[in-house]
């Protein structure tokens, strides 16, 4: 396992110091200390706008505290993470390993797609990752899931698409390759409805993909690594017609135990991924 101050610390920390601003504002407030009041109810604020903000966004502000403050993170296994958050690091006989993750979201099912159309898919897809010259795991994990908290959650998402895309219309200028990623998005969600509409279970996916590459140092190894994941994300995009997003922070560190040990009930792998 790895052994890291990861979002849940930083969450803690957050909440701990709006917990001791209360109780300061409170004592200012009863024993008439103005300044104790004040500083109270600011580090009240302070700390919990700062656990939510790192609650939610937490993926993409613990890498960045990480790098400014120089911070390295190792595993009980010898596993290095650099102060990116950005990629899981090994020297093994002299060599050293690195290795990233990507996210991929998927909007279109094959179950949804016409013979001939997955027949095609299939080899454009194979044409696409020949042109890869190292290896590359592609991970997927499926679990059913609860019909009516899915209906709520596919409703909720299907309109924040029918939201982005009307607002995109309505700009000036519309950006119509985003027009064309929001449209694809909001056709997924029909879809994912009508499906729930006549009947069929629900398949929860969570698809990911980790590539590595070696280097006589440590910042050779990731300097390839890195080069290797915006060429693998690129293909990735055009050949599965997925949206592909570089993995960082707990994002990152769930899929790298995940190589070693999966959730075991889709309640577990919901909430690690929300």
């Amino acid at each position: 396992m790895i052994q890291t101050s990861g979002a849940k610390t930083y969450i803690y920390g957050s909440l701990a110091i709006g917990a001791v601003g209360g109780i300061l504002a409170f004592i200012g407030a009863s024993a008439s200390w103005s300044l104790g009041a004040m500083v109270g109810g600011f580090l009240c604020f302070l700390g919990s706008f700062g656990g939510v903000l790192l609650w939610k966004y937490g993926y993409l502000i613990i890498p960045l505290i990480t790098q400014r403050t120089k911070v390295v993170m190792v595993t009980d296994t010898g596993y290095e993470i650099p102060p990116e958050q950005d990629a899981i690091v090994k020297k093994v006989g002299g060599v050293f390993y690195a290795s990233e993750f990507l996210g991929l979201k998927i909007f279109e099912s094959a179950t949804e797609k016409a013979l001939e159309e997955n027949v095609a898919y299939n080899q454009y897809f194979e044409r696409a990752i020949s042109n890869l010259k190292y290896v590359t795991k592609i991970a997927y994990m499926l679990y059913v899931e609860d019909v009516g908290e899915k209906r709520k959650m596919i409703e909720t998402k299907r309109a924040e698409a029918q939201l982005r895309l009307s607002r995109e219309r309505d700009k000036p200028d519309p950006d119509v390759l985003r027009m064309d990623k929001y449209e694809r998005e909001v056709a997924h969600w029909d879809v994912q409805l009508n499906k729930l509409i006549r009947g069929v279970k629900p398949m929860g996916v969570i698809a990911y993909a980790m590539t590595t590459a070696t280097g006589i140092s440590k910042e050779a190894a990731l300097a390839a690594v890195r080069s290797q994941a915006s060429e693998l994300r690129t293909v990735l995009a055009n050949a599965l017609n997925v949206e592909v997003i570089p993995l960082t922070g707990d994002e990152m560190i769930k899929c790298f135990e995940w190589e070693t040990f999966y959730p075991t009930t889709p309640r577990e792998l919901e909430e690690s991924v929300i």
